[in-house]
């Protein structure tokens, strides 16, 4: 692991301050420690929503796509006796 580093400054509520501060405390931790590790696992999460949303691209461009009426009798026959089976593409 690389130990070169970069100070970044950010604004944040108090509430939210406060919540990242008793959260420190009770992990023993600093707050730049959770600080991190909130950042690191927003930054995955956001990496990880764009590649999914690269692949929906792909299936539409692809013509891999479900029409939204087929989706709605489906969604709404779930609740009857008869539901329909799953729309596919």
């Amino acid at each position: 692991m690389s130990t070169d580093t970069r100070v970044i400054t950010a604004h944040v509520p108090l509430g939210l301050a406060d919540k990242v501060e008793a959260m420190a405390a009770r992990l023993e931790r600093s707050r730049g420690w959770v600080m991190k590790q909130a950042l690191a696992a927003w930054v995955d999460q956001e990496e990880e929503r764009h590649r999914l949303t690269l692949l929906a691209l792909d299936d539409v461009d692809a013509g891999r796509v479900i029409d939204a009426a087929a989706i709605q009798a489906w969604a709404q026959s779930l609740s009857t006796d008869s539901p329909l089976p799953p729309p596919a593409a």
